[in-house]
């Protein structure tokens, strides 16, 4: 990597420069024309039959699923020497956005391509790979992942179904059962995770067609109900020993490094079903009349459709950040090395914790997006020939999804004390130091051009991370880790960094290519636009991280420590005030006028 501010984590104490992330406004030709070509798959085949889909036709799915296989929709993530096209994270990540208007069609590509292919893609033999990955980018063949069980769910490494090695040697009998997996109804391949002695977790490619294997009844869902969804149970299931993926004992390596990858694909989603609801919202508010009026007249409709647009902006934003992150760290691991496994496991879990943090920001994201969209519709929005109630009810699965969003909080400020301890993050020496500087004056700096301010709070932010951090790690040191409720709060603080973080990296992008002007008027309307939504995320995001702040500084404590810490806080919370309700309404402009989300 090029340096230490772009390794995992260290958003948190470094600052970035503008021209070292991703963004879209970066994509190539190339890949805005494999989004068209997924755009033109998602209108021409999948919206006609779209009811069709919803009610769960198998055979339907799986004949899409092939045809998109044949444009090389489901090979993007496999290797060129495979029968894939090899693409890198950032163009996968826009098929992945612009195929998820298609609801539960996009849920049933995404575990396959995602985490019932990927495992293979990053841990699979030689042998392996050449076996099942040109049938699985085809869609020849049909991948699952199955990690979850009755009894164990966020707590993955507490599987019951065991694996034991036959007298021979030849396989391992498989015997328990999984629940609540995607595609199972039509999968013909299975990623399966069992404890080998009832002690080793350990992954298996299995096939369907094994003796022993069962598939079981579908769910009945709340939503994403044209995805399938059952139990499996094994009962005596072999599999050849030359089916074991990875090695046995750390098959903890792929699950979680896959869930990584499924999370921050997750992201993608939210981020394309949140910009098809605001197209929907935003149609229907200058459509519906009340009062003699179009509703999108109505100030109080403006603001809603504002902060939709905002919070998909944010997220857009901090979604390809993060692809191209990933793409840098992979582009250092060699796939054809005897050790290509732990090398991909090492790369894509140098940034779990920006992962993690997509998964939780775009998940709720998406949910206020979608609550909202509902709001705008009316009673309407509640009736099921309207698109937007579907969304509604789909959108809820995605904080349970890739580990609920509770564990994610815990893994994120979790996963950073890790890097901390192993000497890769010096955050506590920062923080250390940080406690020096605030022991003098706080002035306030004269803020210049566009974007000035919002900077100057986003270092605020830091600082107030770093503050309330280190005296957490003060107080509680080891058994810090049984503070739920501080780590939450901590890793709120460190979502809205990063949120904040991201938005203002691609606006100040986007100024310096319009030549760096530092007057509004200046600039292009998409940069203006940009502008206007850094300014509202981060003045909101900074009363979100103030009010996260106090909470946790009144349990770390008390009586004059507590006013001290008070008092800290508020000198690093003082900024000028931006009227965000008229930069909702220059925004809510733009939406009405364009009808779909727009920068």
């Amino acid at each position: 990597m090029k340096d230490s501010g772009r390794k995992g984590g260290w958003f948190t104490i470094e600052n970035v420069s503008p021209a070292s992330v991703v963004t879209p406004e970066d994509f190539t030709e190339e890949q805005l024309l494999m989004a068209d070509a997924a755009r033109a798959f998602l209108e021409g085949e999948i919206r006609p039959v779209d009811a069709r889909i919803e009610g769960l036709d198998y055979e339907l799915t799986v004949e899409l699923m092939r045809k998109a296989g044949t444009l090389g929709l489901l090979g993007a993530d496999v290797p060129e020497a495979y029968g894939g096209l090899g693409l890198d994270k950032v163009s996968t990540t826009l098929l992945a956005e612009t195929l998820s208007p298609a609801s539960s069609f996009a849920l049933s590509v995404g575990a396959h391509v995602g985490i019932g292919t990927l495992p293979i893609v990053f841990f699979g033999t030689p042998e392996q790979k050449a076996k099942y990955l040109p049938e699985l980018a085809t869609g020849a063949k049909i991948a699952a992942y199955c990690l979850t069980e009755p009894a164990s769910g966020s707590d993955a490494l507490g599987a019951r179904t065991t694996a034991r090695l036959s007298p021979d040697g030849s396989h391992y009998v498989l015997n328990g059962s999984k629940l609540y997996i995607t595609n199972a109804g039509f999968a013909d391949l299975f990623i399966v995770y069992a404890k080998v002695d009832g002690e080793h977790f350990t992954a298996f490619i299995v096939e369907r067609s094994s003796p022993g294997l069962s598939v079981g009844p579908e769910e009945h869902k709340m939503g994403i109900k044209g995805s399938s969804t059952c139990p499996l149970y094994f009962e005596d299931v072999r599999v050849p020993v030359g089916n074991v993926l990875g090695e046995v004992g750390k098959g903890h390596l792929i699950a979680f490094n896959i869930l990584n990858i499924g999370r921050f694909k997750l992201g993608a989603g939210c981020l394309g079903t949140a910009k098809e609801t605001i197209a929907l919202a935003s149609a229907y508010a200058n459509t519906r009349k009340q009062f003699g009026q179009k509703i999108s007249s109505f100030p109080l409709i403006g603001a809603k459709l504002a902060e939709m647009n905002t919070a998909t902006y944010v997220l857009e934003s901090m979604v390809y950040r993060t692809a191209g992150l990933i793409d840098e760290t992979l582009a250092g691991a060699d796939p054809d090395a005897p050790d290509a496994g732990m090398q991909a496991a090492r790369a894509i879990g140098e940034y779990a914790l920006e992962c993690s943090i997509i998964k939780v920001f775009a998940s709720e994201a998406l949910d206020q997006v979608a609550d909202e969209g509902v709001q705008i519709h009316g009673g309407y929005g509640y009736i099921r020939e309207y698109k937007v109630e579907r969304i509604y009810r789909d959108s809820r699965i995605n904080r349970i999804f890739e580990g609920t969003n509770e564990i994610n909080r815990m893994l994120i400020p979790g996963t950073l004390m890790k890097k901390v301890l192993k000497g890769e993050l010096p955050l506590l020496r920062k923080a250390r130091a940080l406690q020096e500087e605030l022991l003098r004056p706080q002035p306030l700096p004269a803020f210049d051009g566009l974007l000035g301010k919002e900077k100057y709070r986003l270092d605020q932010a830091k600082k107030i991370f770093l503050a309330v951090g280190g005296q957490a790690v003060q107080k509680y040191g080891p058994q810090l880790e049984q503070e739920q409720e501080v780590l939450c709060a901590l890793a709120d603080m460190m979502i809205q960094i990063y949120a904040m973080e991201s938005a203002l990296l691609r606006t100040e992008k986007m100024l310096q290519r319009a030549g760096g002007a530092h007057d509004e008027r200046s600039v292009p309307d998409s940069a203006r636009n940009a502008v206007r939504m850094s300014a509202i995320f981060v003045q909101e995001a900074m009363e979100r991280i103030e009010s996260l702040a106090k909470r946790t500084l009144a349990a770390l404590e008390q009586g004059d420590g507590l006013q001290v810490q008070l008092s800290v806080l508020k000198k690093l919370t003082r900024a000028p005030l931006a009227d965000t309700i008229a930069l909702k309404r220059a925004v809510a402009a733009r939406v009405i006028a364009a009808e779909r989300y727009v920068v």
